[in-house]
């Protein structure tokens, strides 16, 4: 009886095997039929339907180093999930770590390969990486004319990096063995001597090792010859084979908050030629196509303004022929209100793009709109719409940022009171970080890190990093000072006390808050001409690991001023002898000197009434700083460098800000004597400046101004229609939105100027961009406001994946060749998540702007 059941046994695994055997056939055949190989495309990168692979399209930043933004990297399924291919000397790469610098690409159609050669100038060590498309996937390999350098054996290795959010609730298998890619980094490091760590940039160092001469060194999670990344989610799942080598698995969280998943072989020792060779499948689903984008302003509109709605579509989907507006009636149900026709636009960059205009819809209510199978959130339709969309920035944004304060919101504390120890002067010949240098002399009394007294008061944070950047907060000062002469606002929700230092949020204390925001931001600005004798660069903590802090800003330091006599962390609770003070770097300049005079300037119309000794000692320091920096400029050799060219056109900033404040006619005779020149050669820079001065010039200025007006919009419309939404798009590495924002501010001068050359809508159409209507997505860019705006943005809270109320991000970064991003799930990318001061002052302008709009009849 058990033979019998034995053979029955063996002749159903039997039947049972032929089955599997015909569906592992039959899968494979329809796999074949179905996917489709990569291809080298004519944008130099390799594609199939749902993956992207570029091979260096984008280089290593050699000011901000690894930005995650460089080397090999993966649009997987219209999300970028994996960047920084390619050699490094770390097995989990800090931004400032070392960077190779691309000396060539090639790439060859015919082989459907791309070859780049990197070099790491400091180890003279050259690397050939060679990509080709095989079969769903590509390999990599590696090729060396001459071995590892000996420093550099065991040390340099092929690095992919993964995103980890990407990865978030998924397994990982190694040679067969299964892992979970964990939520918190929770993976093995070891201690070793500094002897053996790779120096970083410029001998700076991000770890704080107390004085120990030893680092952290993060060791793998795995290791194998084969992996398979997320094998249950296709859309993420990649394999990596590795023909000799072992593939490591690391965690940089370990090391840094921003550190992804990293994949990494060590280069072979004493070896030549073919090196390594990878070969990467990413999954691509077949057919596959990006859902479409429906880009609209989550705040919603007014009912008279026009209402357009961007497509943003898979280069391969096509534009549906309608769309249908959908409003919410008494009865609690949603009825259609309109059934409009789809315009198609075309294509952009990497997509095709239609519109929906529902500019017919006028009743006010809630809405939503309809396109095919997708609905989106709901938006309003109200008169005052725009009215309170600059309340968080003001209200919660501005006060988190004062330095030198503390800052309370409600049961929360957002920081103490930080760098109460001033600030020490720079030495010499310094290159810093974040571009900051101190040149062969301090330009000022003090000695190389002598203490500065009297500069622990007033300034905002930059913006997610702790330093004061003069320029920064003279853009802020102006941009707040327009807003309180053209709208006077008012409102007044936060408790600020100067002299006990301390702020509470949502808390009115019978100011302005408007104006205590330009009493702080100047405090800081006058303490710098009075104490240092000048406008500084900025004012910056000197080490990396403090740059990279996170969280209360008032432990970035001990607070305590330093004492040479006392050993490193060493106090008498006075004093201490950390070197953690900032440091002001004070080389001088006439741009910065006269872009400061102008807003001090500025801020002495404002300040009057409110502190009017205040008010009196900006106009008196504007005066003197002008007239220092006109003898400066006279003095000065020609100088053709970026930071001249950009600072152009200052002189005429400082003397308009002088004549509206004196009405001194000498400085009226200088600004028309420059202002004409300089919009001749750059119109768009110096147009707002232009625009300002018309309500104290006399009917001929006017008159002749309207012809560069005409120009100006004629210019920027012709820019502005080579995308769908209509508006400046930067394509940089740092987002375009305070370029939108302005561009929109500029218009709402020209239209209240000259109302026949610019209407309203300008102004609209770049709030509703910033507000949803932009590429990606259509999430509102300024965090907590609107329906649907950003989860996490970079500020010191960025670590806990969050935003601060009212921050308004820098929005998309372009990628090249042709991509446009914005990540709502990694707070990390300072180009697309990192709010900054001047961005936040222009938007509470343009916001109220939009509501004086509302009211014209």
């Amino acid at each position: 009886m058990r033979k019998l059941n034995n053979m029955v046994v063996v002749i159903f695994n039997k039947a049972l095997l032929k089955k599997v055997l015909i569906f592992f056939c039959l899968f494979s055949l329809a796999n074949k039929s179905f996917s489709q190989n990569l291809v080298l495309n004519e944008k130099e990168y390799f594609e199939t339907p749902g993956l992207n692979v570029w091979v260096f399209n984008n280089e290593y930043n050699g000011m901000f180093f690894d930005e995650k933004t460089a080397g090999i990297e993966f649009i997987h399924h219209g999300v970028r999930t994996v960047t920084g291919g390619a050699i490094r000397l770390q097995n989990t790469p800090e931004q400032w770590d070392l960077i190779p610098k691309m000396l060539s690409r090639k790439v060859d159609k015919v082989n459907n390969s791309i070859e780049v050669v990197l070099r790491y100038e400091e180890f003279n060590f050259d690397s050939k990486i060679i990509v080709t498309a095989k079969g769903k996937g590509f390999t990599i390999n590696v090729v060396l004319d001459k071995p590892v350098p000996k420093e550099l054996e065991g040390r340099a290795g092929f690095n992919m990096e993964f995103i980890p959010t990407s990865y978030f609730e998924s397994n990982y298998v190694v040679d067969g063995k299964a892992g979970t890619f964990p939520r918190y980094p929770a993976s093995n490091t070891e201690i070793r001597p500094l002897s053996q760590k790779i120096p970083q940039f410029a001998g700076h160092t991000t770890f704080d090792d107390r004085g120990k001469n030893e680092f952290i060194a993060t060791l793998p999670l795995e290791s194998g010859k084969n992996f398979i990344l997320a094998p249950e989610n296709p859309e993420r799942t990649v394999k990596i084979q590795s023909e000799d080598q072992d593939v490591m698995l690391f965690d940089g969280r370990n090391l840094g908050q921003n550190g992804w998943f990293i994949a990494r072989s060590i280069l072979p020792s004493n070896k030549t030629g073919k090196v390594l060779t990878w070969y990467v499948e990413p999954n691509a689903i077949p057919n596959w196509k990006r859902e479409p984008v429906i880009g609209f302003s989550q705040v919603g509109y007014m009912p008279s303004q026009k209402k357009v709605a961007v497509v943003e579509l898979d280069k391969n989907d096509k534009a549906l022929p309608t769309a249908s507006i959908f409003k919410l009636g008494e009865d609690g149900k949603f009825t259609e209100k309109l059934k409009t026709n789809v315009k198609v636009w075309g294509n952009y960059l990497r997509y095709n793009y239609a519109q929906i205009d529902f500019s017919a819809i006028k009743e006010k209510g809630l809405y939503y709109i309809q396109y095919g199978d997708q609905k989106t959130n709901t938006f309003q339709i109200e008169d005052d719409i725009y009215s309170k969309i600059w309340y968080p920035t003001m209200d919660v944004w501005f006060p988190v940022q004062m330095d030198h304060m503390e800052v309370n919101e409600a049961y929360r504390v957002w920081h103490g009171k930080p760098f109460l120890d001033d600030c020490l002067q720079a030495p010499i010949n310094h290159e810093h970080f974040d571009g900051y240098k101190q040149g062969p002399t301090t330009e000022t009394k003090y000695k190389p890190l002598e203490r500065i007294p009297g500069m622990s008061v007033g300034g905002w944070f930059d913006a997610g990093d702790f330093d004061i950047q003069t320029f920064s907060h003279v853009s802020v000062i102006n941009s707040f000072v327009e807003s309180w002469e053209a709208f006077k606002v008012n409102r007044d929700e936060t408790y600020i006390d100067q002299k006990t230092q301390f702020v509470d949020i949502h808390r009115p204390d019978g100011q302005p808050d408007l104006l205590q925001q330009i009493e702080h931001g100047v405090l800081n600005l006058v303490a710098q001409v009075e104490n240092i004798g000048h406008p500084v660069r900025g004012i910056v903590v000197p080490n990396l690991h403090q740059y990279h802090h996170l969280g209360d800003a008032s432990t970035e330091t001990d607070n305590l001023p330093y004492n040479p006599s006392l050993k490193p962390y060493e106090s008498n609770g006075v004093s201490s002898g950390t070197k953690d003070d900032r440091w002001a770097f004070t080389n001088r300049s006439s741009f910065l000197d006269f872009r400061t005079a102008g807003s001090l300037a500025a801020a002495s119309r404002a300040l009057k009434g409110y502190n009017d000794a205040l008010s009196a000692k900006c106009l008196t320091l504007a005066i003197k700083l002008t007239n220092e920096a006109t003898e400066i400029e006279k003095k000065a050799k020609p100088d053709n460098s970026p930071m001249s060219r950009w600072g152009k056109g200052s002189d005429m900033i400082a003397i308009l800000q002088l004549y509206l404040s004196t009405k001194d006619e000498q400085y009226k005779k200088g600004f028309e004597d420059k202002i004409w020149k300089l919009l001749d050669e750059n119109l768009e820079f110096n147009m707002n400046s232009a625009l300002l001065a018309v309500s104290s010039m006399d009917a001929a200025y006017k008159q002749k101004l309207r012809g560069y007006v005409i120009k100006y919009k004629e210019k920027t419309d012709k820019e502005n229609a080579e995308n769908p939404y209509a508006v400046p798009i930067a394509k940089r590495g740092w987002g375009g939105s305070s370029q939108v924002i302005n561009w929109a501010s500029t218009n709402y001068y020209i239209h209240k100027i000259y109302p026949d050359i610019m209407d309203k809508e300008s102004v609209y159409q770049g709030l509703n961009y910033i507000l949803g209507c932009h590429p990606y997505s259509n999430l509102s860019f300024v965090n907590a406001v609107g329906n649907r705006s950003k989860k996490v943005a970079y500020g010191g809270n960025r670590a806990d994946f969050t935003t601060i109320a009212g921050g308004v991000v820098p929005g998309l970064i372009f990628l090249k060749p042709d991509y446009l991003e914005n990540k709502d799930d990694w707070p990390f990318f300072w180009g697309e998540n990192e709010c900054i001061i001047d961005g936040g002052a222009w938007y509470v302008f343009l916001a109220n702007a939009v509501n004086d709009l509302a009211k014209e009849k």
